[in-house]
């Protein structure tokens, strides 16, 4: 079998970015991810030996010179540091626990330091899409000619409705080649046809560093997720920016801030870090108002919203990120993430709705246990932990459902 993965940074940059803050704020840290298929997907015989041979490839992976050239140049702030790690860095398969239950369902688990297994969740992610439309014969009806044709015209509708938007599709892509169409199609369009909108980046690095683009992000949810597990919910985002600031020095300063829904964020964002981070990014919720809560609480603090960037990521595809660009044009500075439509949206093809968490955590190697953490967002269908420290947290967070 082909491996699917066949470059270092064949990944997201918020992997890259929160490895660095993890080193170094957080280096002894121990961690255990879970993979959920939120579809309860039956997988093919086969599929899990089938992943942990796709898993033991990436045990060969190691960057390259004109990797590290290109993030130091397109990265700058990235200490110099942190390049040295990734010279030395190699995935161990050990860290992974693969099982496919007599029904088909599959069961992945993560677990050791939080440093050597942050990488594992958006490459193997991207090989459990590929490898499913692979084994069940999908993958051979993929038309990437058509594709490319689809994905430009995507660009054109978006830059001429004076979007600025970026791929965010790499964790449930179709196939490596699916999301290359849609960067090629969408970086061509952009440099050949310049409008009021812009196609900004890709959040891929490799991809990012194939087209001369941007790489694009900041952090996910499982920095706070970590901090919560460790600290408690209810400073974990004040904790987090305040981590975030220790590493980059303003930086990188789009804060992801649906963790724990609005309410309790809202609280922790103070003056300091509303001046500080250049923005939010909406996760979860409905984009209009979560849009409306940001600007009241940036007018609260005497800030005008329309200063501050706001970068839309939830489940969007052109229609509703030009109807969200409309609405907040005059708001703040809107930008947007697009990741399954961009990469996985071919007829007949049903992507993978699947996501891998962190849900377990201890400050040490040393620490006798690990405590439970999770994912609440402000769609409840977008929960993601242990049922019962689910409720746990709501309760802390006196969140009533």
């Amino acid at each position: 079998m082909r491996p699917i993965i066949t470059h270092f940074t064949d990944d997201d940059l918020y992997k890259f970015t929160m490895c660095c803050a993890v080193i170094q704020n957080y280096p002894r840290t121990q961690v255990k991810y879970h993979f959920t298929d939120r579809d309860n997907t039956v997988y093919p015989d086969g599929f899990a030996e089938a992943l942990r041979l796709q898993i033991r490839m990436l045990e060969d992976l190691v960057i390259t010179d004109e990797e590290i050239d290109f993030m130091k140049r397109r990265c700058p702030y990235i200490p110099s540091w942190f390049y040295s790690f990734l010279k030395g860095y190699r995935y161990d398969s050990r860290c992974v626990k693969i099982d496919q239950d007599k029904s088909g369902r599959l069961h992945i688990e993560f677990e050791g330091s939080w440093s050597n297994t942050i990488f594992l969740e958006v490459k193997v992610l991207a090989i459990v899409s590929e490898l499913y439309y692979m084994m069940t014969g999908e993958a051979d009806s993929l038309d990437y000619d058509h594709y490319y044709t689809v994905s430009r015209r995507k660009a054109e509708r978006l830059v001429d409705a004076g979007c600025e938007f970026s791929d965010f599709g790499t964790r449930r892509r179709a196939s490596f080649a699916a999301q290359d169409t849609a960067v090629r199609a969408m970086s061509r369009y952009q440099a050949e046809n310049p409008g009021p909108g812009r196609f900004a980046g890709t959040s891929n690095v490799y991809l990012a560093m194939k087209y001369d683009l941007t790489p694009i992000g900041t952090m996910a949810h499982e920095l706070i997720c970590a901090i919560a597990g460790m600290y408690g919910p209810l400073m974990a985002n004040y904790i987090a920016m305040k981590t975030w600031a220790n590493t980059y020095r303003g930086a990188l300063g789009t804060f992801l801030y649906d963790t724990y829904r609005w309410r309790i964020f809202s609280l922790n964002f103070s003056e300091d870090y509303a001046n500080m981070f250049k923005g939010l990014r909406v996760d979860s919720g409905d984009n209009f108002r979560q849009l409306d809560l940001i600007a009241e609480k940036y007018r609260s603090l005497n800030i005008d919203p329309r200063s501050k960037q706001v970068v839309f990521s939830n489940a969007l595809d052109v229609d509703s990120a030009i109807a969200v660009n409309r609405y907040a044009a005059d708001r703040c500075k809107p930008s947007f993430g697009i990741g399954t439509h961009f990469t996985n949206d071919f007829p007949g093809i049903i992507p993978r709705n699947i996501v891998i968490k962190l849900t377990d955590v201890k400050i040490t190697e040393s620490w006798p246990f690990y405590s439970q953490t999770c994912k609440l967002s402000e769609d409840s269908g977008k929960y993601a932990g242990d049922p019962a420290t689910v409720k746990r947290f709501l309760e802390t967070l006196r969140i009533t459902e």
